[in-house]
């Protein structure tokens, strides 16, 4: 009798102390050993969209200091081949903020280095690039690149600006989460800066782990950005390089759920 209830118990589901592994898994600290390495993906992941979303709509989704130059010759009526790349350039930047203001509540919330919440954050970025790259393949939004000189903004061009200005600040607050202030992923400008005012810039590859972070962040922008351009150089559309981003996202999510404890989790 008691062999019967054991098999129906078991049937029913997972056994309690499964259950509790889960939970307490998914509830754990990880470490941020080697965790640069995700952050490295994400650097060629922001190349990659930026260059492409660009060559189709005129506009960055994570470099927001382009934007706001964009923004400022749109004020002043200036002569462009997108006249309204001001108006997503806008977008771009607004959305950018909403996504910093939700991402760092969102981390302070449910715990920055816990790995429900760095999973589900990465997670939802992946869907929200998902949704931009469906949306092109299916002819929704315009995946065109270059299509020339518009005579009107087509509006239904700011769905896929703002969800994935959106979702890059999420790249941006997993970066504060794991103490990875080096590699910002989405931004330039001040990696340029920190990697040259290091007073210990010419020390050797294995003493100075921060310029070297800095450096490799900024290799993985321009390499994102030259691969993203090639392929839109090869297919004329947007989808192509996008599915690849969704592609490299999905695996930074997955990569955080299998990522091992912290140190004061194991054991």
């Amino acid at each position: 009798m008691s062999d019967l209830e054991d098999n129906t118990v078991s049937e029913k589901g997972p056994t309690p102390p499964t259950a509790r592994r889960i939970r307490a898994h998914f509830n754990a600290s990880i470490t941020t050993n080697h965790a640069d390495i995700l952050m490295l993906s994400c650097c060629f992941i922001s190349g990659l969209v930026d260059s492409t979303i660009y060559n189709a709509y005129g506009t960055f989704v994570s470099m927001q200091t382009g934007n706001t130059i964009f923004v400022g010759l749109g004020g002043s009526q200036n002569r462009t081949t997108k006249p309204y790349g001001w108006a997503k350039s806008l977008t771009s930047i607004f959305c950018f903020f909403l996504g910093c203001l939700f991402w760092s509540r969102f981390s302070r919330f449910m715990g920055p280095l816990q790995r429900r919440t760095l999973v589900l954050s990465y997670f939802l970025q992946s869907l929200m690039m998902i949704l931009v790259a469906a949306l092109a393949q299916a002819g929704v939004v315009n995946g065109q690149l270059d299509p020339g000189v518009p005579s009107d903004i087509e509006w239904l061009q700011e769905v896929p600006v703002a969800l994935l200005s959106f979702q890059a600040a999420g790249q941006l607050a997993g970066s504060r989460a794991l103490n990875l202030n080096e590699i910002p992923t989405v931004v330039v400008t001040s990696l340029i800066y920190d990697f040259g005012s290091d007073p210990a810039l010419l020390q050797s590859w294995g003493r100075n782990i921060k310029r070297n972070r800095r450096g490799l962040a900024f290799l993985g922008i321009l390499a994102g950005a030259i691969v993203g351009g090639w392929i839109d150089r090869g297919t004329g559309r947007m989808e192509s390089a996008l599915w690849l981003a969704c592609g490299m996202k999905l695996l930074v999510t997955i990569s955080l759920v299998l990522w091992p404890k912290g140190a004061s989790e194991s054991g």
